[in-house]
């Protein structure tokens, strides 16, 4: 019996709770391209009294800034978030270094999650 030849898509993730930076590196493949969605999302904790407070968030490719966004804190007392979205072809060998950056004002990073899902080509 041969093994199934169809490959099982990759999952990639970090989870960098509080901290303000999250480098995710998803490693060349010898076999095939590959293409991946990107999804990095900020939770930030927004004081009671959230006058003034903002959140940043930044992406980069392999050290090529992507993205990134300031936006006021807002739901006093609640959380807030920002979330960055991209889908990355990598060819076969390519490897992808994510790293996101974190920054606040008068709001507390929550958690920082950068993830990577792989998309596989539909059959014909």
């Amino acid at each position: 019996m041969k093994p199934d030849p169809t490959p099982q898509p990759e999952t990639w993730q970090t989870d960098a709770g509080p901290d303000p930076v999250a480098v995710l590196t998803i490693p060349g493949l010898l076999s095939r391209a590959r293409v991946f969605d990107i999804d990095v999302t900020l939770w930030v904790d927004v004081p009671a009294d959230a006058a003034g407070a903002w959140h940043e968030l930044r992406v980069e490719l392999d050290g090529q800034q992507q993205w990134s966004r300031r936006i006021p804190s807002h739901n006093p007392g609640e959380t807030d978030s920002l979330e960055y979205h991209q889908r990355v072809r990598l060819e076969t060998e390519q490897a992808l270094r994510v790293r996101a950056v974190a920054k606040v004002k008068g709001s507390r990073v929550r958690r920082l999650l950068v993830e990577a899902d792989e998309e596989l080509a539909r059959a014909p």
